[in-house]
């Protein structure tokens, strides 16, 4: 069966052929179509009333600032960077880059100020929009370093007196004096703008030497929109929570399927709020990493566990009549006539309280960007929750393969079928994924090695992941190719799907890194969540206690190592996790550990804390089993 038969049944295939020619082509079209649809929602000032604005009035203010970075000397495909958190201002800015024509270069806030310096010269950057006063101030601690930027427009903060740094405010009133001159300045420059111009560079996070800059075409943007409105995944009376860093593609693609179908998204960068404001935002979708639904289910599932007599049973009664009706679903089928009469008793008893925790409309949720524990996944499919896996990489505009949100169309475990127009194959020789298709980069900027290493001259680009597909057409990815590593026994160990199956196995556990390349038995790095952890200690005569104590006392190790041994149970004997070290922290982003989509610097985690890792293979560290 070719791998796209099953797709193809559904695929609106007119939506993918008359696509726009750019994504600044994409935004008039939508203003346009729908100009008073509510377009963009915000948390003003950091509230929570949200704010609405209208597609006419998100155009309103794009275009002043679109005009006032070509009143800058702003040309066709130049670099204009922005440095920011997500924000509603992020999009404002981003949309006015693409509408005069330029390249949006992002820069995660996080970044440190050498590498912001190595980003805007090796893109070529001359305006950096800036989020606030600290981002100024890193720019500014560089500025000797950085004679290309010529001008920088901070969203929140103050100009400064040598002209250097303006205002949003004055960067409007400079486009509405370009547009009172000439009025078709904005859709002048939209109308140059083509499929192949470039649209974005986006610098992956790099764990060895210098990020790369990944340039995309505005039809691998476009594409990305246009297809999920193809396969009808969304609609424009979905609402999406946005609150991804739009410096990631994932955040960005997201943004732009909304140009695509016209649905609400609120935004708001704020992660410790989100589940709060999901309950305010009522979203029917929201995308995230694994990490946020992990972080979900541990919270969740320890709280049931530390019930008891009739409201336990009712739990598990509940649990299991939703478990029944997920693998229904998952099957293709209807449940029958009496399992649907016993989901509605639990679904009004339990599950629908665990709905109400995401705002309670929500059809279905997107985990990408790192691998997703299947149970992690069915046990959210349990209370009513759907949560689909899909895949991709910056170098392929985030979206490549993606579950569907339709009975018989997802398979847990798997990420999904590759997106119409996209080809998805295994490399013969060693199981890596190829990908072929419009969300491919046109290159890495400035660096065609780097290019010719990973991208054909027929346009395939290697994923460096390693994978399989199912005979129907379902892809599985197994692990990072770089992160294999091979024990002195000569064994291979993926590390990632062992950390993704303990993540599935342990509601307290945040991180969990397995080690031990070139020693002769692997171990693991473990760190513990702050809310699950203290929960589950205040069930268990610690309550007060701190974290610190908590994760480091012998009641948190009996609790992981009893984890850690039902993780041996189903690994093969060379895999198996024969000591581990609990760390009294957790690993942040702030601290370098984690990507700001949450995904673990592996390379990076394992150098800062070689010490204790290297001290799980002295002879003195104590076995967690015999394995």
């Amino acid at each position: 069966m070719p791998l796209h038969a099953v797709v193809d049944r559904v695929v609106d295939q007119k939506v993918l052929d008359e696509r726009a020619p750019s994504v600044g082509a994409l935004f008039r079209n939508r203003v346009r179509a729908t100009p008073d649809a509510p377009a963009l929602q915000h948390f003003k000032d950091g509230g929570s009333e949200l704010t609405t604005l209208t597609w006419a009035e998100t155009d309103a203010v794009v275009r002043e600032w679109a005009a006032g970075l070509v009143s800058l000397g702003v040309q066709l495909e130049d670099r204009v960077a922005i440095a920011s958190t997500t924000r509603l201002e992020w999009i404002f800015a981003d949309l006015a880059i693409i509408c005069a024509g330029a390249a949006t270069t992002t820069v995660y806030p996080t970044t440190i100020a050498d590498d912001v310096a190595f980003i805007l010269g090796d893109s070529g950057s001359e305006i950096v929009f800036v989020e606030d006063e600290a981002q100024v101030a890193k720019l500014a601690e560089r500025r000797a370093d950085l004679p290309g930027v010529r001008q920088v427009i901070t969203l929140t903060g103050q100009s400064d007196h040598d002209g250097w740094v303006i205002t949003t405010d004055e960067l409007a009133e400079r486009g509405r004096e370009a547009l009172r001159a000439t009025p078709d300045l904005v859709d002048a420059r939209i109308d140059q703008l083509g499929p192949d111009h470039l649209a974005v560079v986006i610098y992956t996070s790099g764990t060895t030497g210098r990020p790369k800059g990944v340039r995309l075409a505005h039809d691998s943007v476009v594409y990305e929109g246009a297809v999920v409105e193809a396969t009808g995944a969304l609609t424009r009376d979905d609402v999406q929570f946005l609150w991804l860093p739009l410096s990631h593609v994932f955040g960005k693609m997201l943004v732009a399927t909304g140009l695509q179908l016209g649905f609400l998204t609120a935004v708001d960068g704020r992660v410790d709020k989100i589940v709060e404001n999901m309950g305010i935002v009522r979203p029917t979708f929201m995308a995230g990493p694994p990490r946020i639904f992990e972080k979900a289910y541990g919270r969740i599932a320890t709280m049931f566990a530390h019930e008891t007599g009739v409201k336990r049973t009712l739990i598990d009664w509940a649990l299991g009549v939703g478990g029944q009706v997920r693998d229904a679903l998952e099957r293709g089928e209807q449940p029958s006539t009496l399992l649907s009469l016993q989901h509605q008793v639990a679904d009004r008893l339990v599950l629908s309280k665990v709905k109400e925790r995401f705002g309670g409309r929500v059809r279905f949720m997107v985990s990408g960007s790192a691998p997703l524990n299947a149970d992690v996944a069915k046990w959210f499919g349990s209370v009513g929750l759907l949560v689909l896996e899909g895949y991709g990489l910056t170098e392929t505009s985030s979206g490549s393969t993606v579950n569907q949100p339709f009975p018989g169309s997802y398979t847990y475990g798997s990420v999904g079928w590759p997106m119409p127009g996209t080809e998805v194959r295994i490399a013969e020789e060693d199981g890596e994924i190829l990908i072929k298709g419009p969300g491919v980069m046109r290159g890495y900027h400035n660096n065609p090695e780097a290019t010719a290493e990973v991208l054909s001259e027929d346009g395939w680009f290697a994923t460096g992941d390693i994978g399989r597909i199912d005979e129907r057409g379902f892809v599985y990815v197994t692990d990072r190719k770089k992160d294999f590593f091979k024990t002195s026994g000569g064994k291979y160990i993926a590390p990632a799907m062992i950390e993704a199956k303990f993540k599935g196995m342990c509601p307290v556990v945040s991180q969990f890194l397995v080690h031990g390349a070139g020693h002769n038995y692997a171990t693991a790095l473990v760190t513990l969540d702050p809310d699950a952890i203290t929960a589950w200690a205040a069930a268990n005569g610690m309550s007060g206690t701190s974290y610190a104590e908590i994760v480091q006392s012998d009641q948190a190790r009996a609790l992981v190592q009893g984890y850690v041994d039902k993780l041996n149970d189903d690994l093969n004997r060379w895999e198996t996790i024969k000591k581990f070290t609990i760390l009294d922290h957790d690993l942040t982003v702030e601290m370098g550990d984690l990507t700001p989509s949450m995904k673990l610097r592996r390379r990076a985690v394992v150098t800062k804390y070689m010490d204790q890792l290297d001290a799980l293979y002295e002879e003195d560290a104590p076995l967690v089993s015999e394995g």
